[in-house]
């Protein structure tokens, strides 16, 4: 579902830096589950002003069925075949801001699409952090397990090395989620919009003029 977007920014706020460096994309938050993409996504969108949409929703709503019950009815390719495509659909709309499943940037096809659509925030969170923000849900299929601690390592283990591949990484801890928003803002500022290097322009410079030696000035006498 789609997030009603509001007003343009002012023209002065870094937050309109942001938007007009982003020019037709989209910025795709990705990471583990419990890192904080839906809530952190929500509120970053809600400060540039841009629609806010979750992949798992759309995916959901174009199933129609949870996505446990696609898990369990369908298995774990079938809900990545569908993943990829939504997500594809997704990265056409224009600036947004994207929300996606913890396993969709694992997907080639879907990293090379965003990559090419879209700036990449990876949220970045531990295992200590993201157990005690899923621990109480029961919607998290690959949770399901005997061991979901083991789990969640081996995930990290797994996914980390290509997490990184984003463009901007965002350390996801225990603070107030505006903090969070707060660093997206900023990096995303310094990736989109970095200042103006000041100093001498890139590229060899001319040698300064020197003044004629006395030498030569005394042959023009």
């Amino acid at each position: 579902m789609t997030d009603t977007t509001q007003p343009a920014p002012s023209p002065a706020a870094p937050e309109a830096a942001i938007v007009a460096g982003l020019g037709k994309r989209l910025i795709v938050l990705v990471g583990m589950m419990g890192a904080g993409k839906s809530t952190v996504g929500r509120r970053l969108a809600a400060r540039l002003r841009l629609p806010f949409v979750d992949a798992d929703t759309e995916i959901e709503t174009a199933a129609g069925m949870s996505i446990p019950e696609i898990f369990e009815a369908r298995g774990e390719d079938y809900f990545r075949n569908g993943e990829a495509r939504v997500i594809a659909r997704l990265l056409e709309a224009g600036p947004t801001v994207l929300a996606t499943g913890g396993g969709a940037f694992m997907r080639e096809e879907t990293r090379q699409r965003i990559h090419e659509k879209a700036v990449s925030v990876w949220l970045k969170a531990d295992a200590d952090v993201i157990m005690r923000r899923v621990r109480r849900r029961a919607d998290r299929p690959l949770l399901q397990t005997a061991d979901p601690e083991g789990t969640v390592a081996r995930l990290l283990t797994e996914r980390e090395p290509v997490y990184q591949t984003a463009d901007i990484t965002i350390c996801s801890r225990d603070v107030p989620h505006d903090r969070v928003v707060e660093d997206c803002l900023e990096a995303l500022q310094a990736f989109l919009a970095p200042p103006e290097t000041e100093g001498q322009p890139d590229g060899p410079q001319p040698d300064p003029i020197q003044p004629d030696p006395p030498q030569a000035m005394s042959a023009l006498r």
